[in-house]
């Protein structure tokens, strides 16, 4: 029976990505066991458009979705999931495949539409990844790679032109593939909000790399307690509310995902004046090993990878370095260039850490090269006293 009752906003993105989840196709493969689709949802003027079109020849009918009003009970996630698989199945029985497009009346279009511009063998194509914190250096560096792999990518950091500028620069190569998502991590208003643009956009949600984070250069003693405050709500309120965001919309999906903290090797050995970043940023870490006993039996991977001295990705400057440098270059009378290769010398491979080599260690998780999860990658060219054992 068709209502017209239009389905609040957070259950339209609830029903994209159990629609996306179930016409997932199955890969044989123990890693990554799903094939996911790219899901496109039309509503208003757009839906209309789409279902009044004349069908092309040999294309097939749209699987239409009776959905009633959206506070009854049968219009709960999990009560929902049933009713929908029901209806996939009884439709592929008919038509011999699953249905490239569902109409919610009252509710929208979805539409599977095939991403043009990448390669069949690209190992994240069609997969879909949110990275906060994404317009500064690491984050862009792993927004950068994870184009390359073939997956879309929502990039999301607080609203303004440096998020702008990021999303137009890397929109010139990977086109659509890539939006910008204004998103403040310390408001769960905020995030569920940044969620729902992404999913309305591409159907789910298959990777979250949580990276937003600030820092602070302050003793203990002179430590003022509200700027503990702000680190506390960045680093560690943030991580839990995108982990806890992230884990129930690819639980709704079932087809499960991966989560990569970036951390940091303060962790395992934080540094003076550096106390506000380095005990926020183990607090978030722990957060992540919790998520990772929580989210396996849903098939939600949870890793952490801990870079240390990323002073930059190509020509954009590192925001965390530009806040603590001037302090480090106080405290060792260095200017910029004597303290990014003071931190090069200090590591045992004397290596130079880039935005590129955090990027290598997040795909080498989210491509499931090894059944991981609650691990943590060091990227700091080998530091003895950080490097867990």
């Amino acid at each position: 029976m068709e209502t017209k009752n239009h389905m609040p906003e957070h259950n339209l993105s609830d029903l994209a990505i159990i629609l996306r989840g179930l016409l997932a196709d199955p890969t044989g493969s123990d890693d990554l066991p799903w094939r996911p689709a790219i899901v496109k949802t039309l509503t208003g003027a757009d839906a209309a458009a789409f279902t009044s079109s004349p069908a092309a020849p040999n294309v097939p009918k749209p699987l239409v979705l009776e959905l009633g009003p959206a506070g009854s009970p049968d219009a709960a996630p999990d009560k929902l999931r049933e009713r929908i698989a029901a209806a996939i199945n009884e439709y592929a029985t008919r038509q011999g495949a699953k249905p490239t497009v569902v109409s919610a009346p009252g509710a929208g279009v979805f539409q599977v539409v095939e991403e043009t511009g990448v390669a069949s063998e690209a190992p994240l194509r069609n997969r879909i990844a949110v990275v906060t914190g994404a317009a500064g250096a690491i984050g862009y560096g792993i927004c950068v790679e994870l184009l390359r792999k073939g997956c879309c990518v929502a990039a999301t950091d607080l609203a303004g032109p440096a998020l702008d500028a990021m999303v137009e620069e890397l929109r010139a190569e990977a086109g659509d593939r890539i939006i910008g998502v204004p998103l403040d991590v310390t408001d769960a208003a905020s995030v569920a909000r940044g969620f729902d643009a992404v999913v309305q956009t591409w159907g789910g949600a298959d990777i979250i790399i949580v990276n937003a984070g600030i820092a602070l250069i302050a003793s203990l003693m002179e430590m003022d307690p509200e700027a503990f405050r702000r680190l506390e709500k960045v680093n560690v309120e943030g991580t839990l509310l995108t982990i806890a965001e992230g884990a129930r919309r690819i639980r709704l999906q079932g087809i499960g995902g991966d989560m990569v903290l970036i951390s940091t090797k303060n962790v395992f050995a934080p540094g003076a004046r550096f106390g506000a970043y380095s005990a926020t940023k183990a607090a978030a870490h722990q957060l992540a090993r919790i998520a990772s006993l929580e989210l396996a039996e849903f098939g939600i991977r949870v890793n952490m990878v801990a870079p240390d001295a990323v002073f930059s990705a190509g020509t954009r400057r590192s925001g965390l370095w530009a806040a603590i440098g001037p302090d480090r270059m106080r405290a060792r009378g260095l200017d910029e260039k004597g303290l990014e290769e003071y931190y090069r010398s200090r590591n045992l491979l004397k290596a130079r850490v880039t935005a590129q080599h955090v990027a290598n260690a997040v795909l080498f998780f989210v491509t499931r090269q090894t059944p991981t999860t609650g691990a943590t990658i060091p990227v700091d060219g080998g530091l003895p006293d950080s490097t867990p054992r």
